[in-house]
């Protein structure tokens, strides 16, 4: 007897979660150990970040490490540069400010921070590797 649950796809809910997370938590260890500190907002964020580089990696696993890098990069970037209008500008919470750094944009982004996020690619990459083999994800 075959039955419709059967048919359904596995909900991927719990994977997307776990990976969020490690995303939000490692990043917020990243801060604290090389600024002093964190806030929630970059927790958020960064578990954003890691979340749409799993995906990704996951649909594209015949990329290149430097396309991935590069992805991560921009990934990383656009999302710090959306956050920061928001919390930096809009509502005034001062949680970075690049505008002292050569080559930024409105001081939420720069040059320089833009390639460490290219770097931290290649760590995340192999990290989304060992994630998805952990969580014994097949593709999507």
């Amino acid at each position: 007897m075959n039955s419709v649950y059967s048919e359904k796809k596995p909900s991927h809910a719990l994977e997307y979660l776990i990976v969020y997370l490690i995303g939000g938590i490692g990043y917020s260890m990243i801060e604290v150990v090389t600024r002093g500190y964190t806030h929630w907002s970059m927790t958020l964020t960064g578990g954003l970040c890691l979340l749409i580089m799993y995906i990704h990696f996951g649909r594209h696993p015949n990329e290149g490490l430097l396309t991935k890098c590069l992805f991560g990069m921009i990934v990383i970037t656009s999302l710090e540069f959306i956050v920061g209008c928001i919390v930096n500008l809009l509502l005034g919470w001062n949680v970075w400010d690049y505008s002292n750094m050569h080559m930024n944009l409105l001081g939420q982004i720069c040059l320089a921070f833009s390639s460490a996020w290219f770097l931290l690619g290649v760590p995340v990459s192999y990290l989304c590797e060992a994630l998805r083999s952990g969580l014994r994800i097949t593709e999507h």
